[in-house]
């Protein structure tokens, strides 16, 4: 994708599936958020120690699993450190409430299944286990330029790690990128550039006028993250930026 063309995705885009309303970054979660309406989500993939794309946002397992009670006594609770034979049978939905108890992680194979068959778009964050930047971002991109070969819309893949976003151009040129920042350094642009990014994805309260008439003369998309509040939804629209990702997906209706 170039970006001259048509920008291809929805306007509003559901944070790791659906929030906080369910286990984020699993198929239940994104089942949910298409339930409210959703046609675009968002999810962090990132490696097993077998070379699998996941679906998990830390890099370390408690937190969104039961690793710390399944796993043997001594056993790294990093999970890009695991097969993915082992990270399978963890149960990535009891963390949230019983009713999820027992949803697995997801590979990226899984999600490109589900999305394909529905029509629903993907935003790809890229989140590499410290240390694994480049492999991730090479394996990630390759394998999803594979799942998406000739669908018309390509997943968006991104990342805050630039070398990460480097290896999925090397990979997967055709692919289409962008820069996520947290903080706006005095060569964000040039970085994006660099990277052959379509689009930047900010912490939403980093946009003003002048940063995206910035990205905008520089060809670039306009994305924010996490915005759960009306009145930050509607000074986004109003500055002219291209899309929201939220949690609210309760709040938010995807056709506005």
């Amino acid at each position: 994708m170039k970006i001259t063309d048509a920008w291809p995705y929805p306007r509003w885009v559901a944070h790791r599936g659906a929030g906080r309303l369910a286990p984020e970054n699993t198929l239940a979660a994104f089942r949910l958020g298409a339930a409210h309406g959703y046609r675009m989500f968002e999810c962090d993939v990132k490696l097993s120690s077998d070379g699998v794309p996941f679906l998990m946002h830390d890099a370390a397992l408690p937190r969104t699993t039961n690793a710390a009670a399944h796993l043997p006594a001594g056993a790294s609770l990093v999970g890009g450190e695991h097969p993915w034979a082992t990270l399978a049978q963890l149960d990535a939905g009891g963390w949230h409430s019983r009713q999820y108890a027992g949803e697995p992680l997801p590979t990226l194979d899984n999600v490109a299944a589900w999305c394909l068959a529905n029509g629903y778009g993907l935003n790809i964050e890229i989140k590499p286990t410290p240390g694994t930047e480049r492999e991730t971002g090479e394996v990630v991109a390759r394998r999803a330029a594979q799942l998406w070969a000739g669908q018309t819309v390509p997943p968006l893949l991104t990342s805050f790690q630039v070398e990460a976003l480097a290896g999925a151009r090397t990979a997967a040129p055709a692919l289409p990128r962008g820069l996520l920042l947290d903080k706006l350094p005095a060569d964000w642009l040039d970085t994006a550039r660099m990277l052959g990014c379509v689009a930047v994805v900010c912490n939403h309260a980093l946009w003003d006028a002048a940063t995206v008439a910035q990205a905008k003369s520089a060809g670039l998309r306009c994305l924010s993250y996490t915005v759960n509040d009306a009145w930050a939804a509607q000074r986004l629209w109003d500055l002219g930026t291209d899309s929201i990702i939220t949690d609210r997906v309760d709040l938010f209706s995807p056709s506005a």
